[in-house]
């Protein structure tokens, strides 16, 4: 269990919790400036810009792997898969979207939304509602920043400024939800920073807010066990000191490391969902963008799980 995290804390967008949605977005900044992107993302280099500094101002060095690998050839693995991964999951979950929207889909729930910019970005169809949750300072933020260069929403963006451990259901009614139609959901990058009770009373409410039909879309958990977490953090820090990278920021302290977490696709499955899953590895080797790790093992990568309201 975290050592950093309490049933009350908050973050703005630069401690915290909050900080892991800028190095997400550097990551899909870093993506977007390759030759051949697997996902664009006009807006997320304005949105690490403005977070002041951080190790995402690394992410966006070209050579950072390089660097890295002078040090330690397994962590500059390491750094490269995450970059990948962050891409891959991305455009599983824009994927995902586009398939919703297919449907006939018009409601949109993105859950700890954080820098996410599918609102600005997607080609959604005509007629869709983007409901974003998060901490009130992280919302602010990006509607702040991207008004700033002059982005406009594609589709109709209303924001829920709430943290998910309060009575987010009523808070999404109060912004105009309709329990009753379709919705689309996502909880990307999200179900690590909950506790594994918190993660089925999230999904409970989903469920009884998912008329027939709806959709969700959810990044699993991987597990990794406690002393290769103490080695990893050993060596990146000692990479960070060496490369002069400010390592205060610990994700794996924000985190729930939980073995009786509940399997999601089979939580969907038991509770009105019929589910299907794809891990993360297989998804990054379909898209040609695989890392390969040493000294690691499946129960470390995360699943892709979908499902939809019977």
């Amino acid at each position: 269990m975290s050592s950093q995290r309490t049933d009350d804390d908050t973050w703005d967008i630069a401690t915290s919790v909050g900080a892991t949605a800028v190095m997400v977005a550097a990551a899909r900044a870093a993506e977007t400036d390759k030759d051949n992107p697997l996902i664009r993302d006009p807006y997320a280099k304005v949105l690490v810009a403005g977070a002041g500094t951080g190790i995402w101002e690394f992410m966006l060095d070209d050579e950072f792997v390089a660097k890295v690998g002078v040090h330690d050839p397994e962590i500059a693995a390491i750094v490269e898969h995450m970059g990948s991964y962050q891409a891959v999951r991305t455009h599983f979950f824009d994927d995902f979207f586009a398939s919703a929207s297919a449907a006939g889909i018009r409601q949109v729930v993105i859950l700890a939304s954080g820098l996410d910019s599918r609102a600005y970005r997607l080609q959604w169809p005509a007629g869709t509602t983007v409901y974003e949750l998060d901490q009130p300072k992280v919302l602010e933020y990006k509607a702040d920043t991207l008004d700033q260069h002059g982005a406009t929403a594609v589709a109709e963006r209303r924001e829920v400024p709430i943290d998910l451990r309060f009575d987010w259901p009523q808070a999404l009614r109060d912004a105009g939800f309709d329990a009753t139609v379709p919705t689309a959901w996502l909880a990307e990058g999200l179900l690590m920073y909950l506790p594994a009770d918190a993660q089925d009373l999230l999904f409970e409410r989903v469920t009884e807010l998912s008329a027939a039909g709806s959709r969700i879309a959810a990044e699993t958990v991987g597990l990794h066990s406690a002393e290769r977490r103490d080695q990893m953090r050993e060596r990146f820090g000692r990479i960070a000191a060496e490369l002069g990278v400010d390592d205060t920021l610990d994700i794996g302290e924000l985190t729930y490391e939980d073995p009786d977490r509940a399997d999601v696709a089979q939580w969907l499955d038991a509770h009105g969902w019929r589910s299907a899953a794809v891990t993360s590895q297989d998804e990054m080797r379909r898209l040609g963008r695989a890392v390969e790790l040493a000294d690691t093992d499946g129960d470390s990568f995360s699943t892709f799980v979908t499902g939809e309201k019977r």
